[in-house]
């Protein structure tokens, strides 16, 4: 199906914010926004939003792809993504101008920009379904847990590091050590209530609890795709294992999950996003209310 693809500046409180809307010639009535993960910019890593914009036009399905404020070419202070409603419902009011053929929106963000999309959701009736790709829930003890799991055991079962190990290439209690660091963190056992990365911009105390609000709030289905070889997700895969509240929301009818195997965080090959591409567009047409 042909489509164009057109630039749009739009306000968000007082500053300019930088859009492009990909739109086929029939839309279907659902459109899709992407919201970028920071720190990003409308293009994505390896274009990914470009090229998942297009994919999605070549199907019928209009979408728009912006910069908050502070990021890429749009104005205003770096924020992170606990901070971007006021954009995001921007970006949708002028989306919706721009493609008055999409009555739903479904918002599809990567790690940090699922976040953003679990905090927002509730608050638009407009939004009724949510892609979420390897969403953040990084506290210094998940990851710490997910590192001991999937990165040290994975590495003493490895004939490599041993062989390493007795050459000399790797230093045994520098190795130790790092163990030892991780293992005290993950023991530590904190609560969600509180966590929050060691960065500040990359979550404040609390945070995991409101994506949690966010997520009983929220009546639409979602889809969460998960990448096979990426710390982030593990750390959610974890989190919904280990948490009663997030494993039963995470089990209702209207969520479900996919894992595309062996991918990084970024789905870096042309395989890697083919296949997330592949299965957006086969949600978003097989799930209860028609595309």
């Amino acid at each position: 199906m042909k489509y164009t693809e057109q630039a749009i500046v739009f306000n968000c409180a007082d500053c300019r914010l930088i859009g492009i809307a990909t739109q086929p010639e029939t839309p279907a009535e659902t459109g899709v926004l992407i919201v970028v993960g920071g720190p990003q910019y409308r293009a994505g890593s390896h274009r990914q939003f470009t090229l998942l914009a297009r994919q999605l036009a070549g199907q019928g399905v209009a979408s728009m792809r912006f910069d908050y404020r502070g990021m890429g070419d749009s104005e205003g202070d770096m924020r992170n993504f606990e901070a971007i409603d006021a954009d995001i419902r921007a970006a949708i009011d002028t989306f919706l101008k721009h493609a008055p053929e999409v009555r739903r929106i479904a918002i599809w963000g990567l790690c940090d920009a699922a976040s953003a999309a679990l905090y927002y959701a509730h608050t638009d009736t407009r939004v009724s379904r949510l892609i979420l790709l390897n969403p953040w829930v990084h506290t210094e003890a998940g990851a710490s847990r997910v590192r001991l799991k999937y990165y040290y055991l994975s590495r003493l079962m490895q004939r490599s590091f041993w062989t390493k190990i007795l050459s000399g290439k790797i230093e045994l209690s520098k190795s130790v050590g790092d163990l030892s660091k991780s293992a005290r963190s993950a023991a530590k056992g904190e609560s969600s209530t509180a966590a929050a990365p060691s960065d500040p911009r990359h979550g404040s105390p609390g945070y995991i609890e409101r994506m949690l609000d966010g997520l009983k709030r929220f009546q639409g289905e979602i889809l969460f795709i998960l990448s096979g070889n990426d710390l982030t997700a593990q750390e959610f895969v974890a989190l919904t294992q280990r948490d009663k509240r997030w494993k039963k929301l995470c089990h209702s009818p209207r969520i479900s999950s996919e894992t595309v195997k062996k991918a990084n965080h970024t789905f870096s090959s042309q395989t890697w996003r083919g296949q997330v591409e592949t299965r957006t567009v086969q949600w978003l047409a097989s799930s209860g209310k028609s595309i």
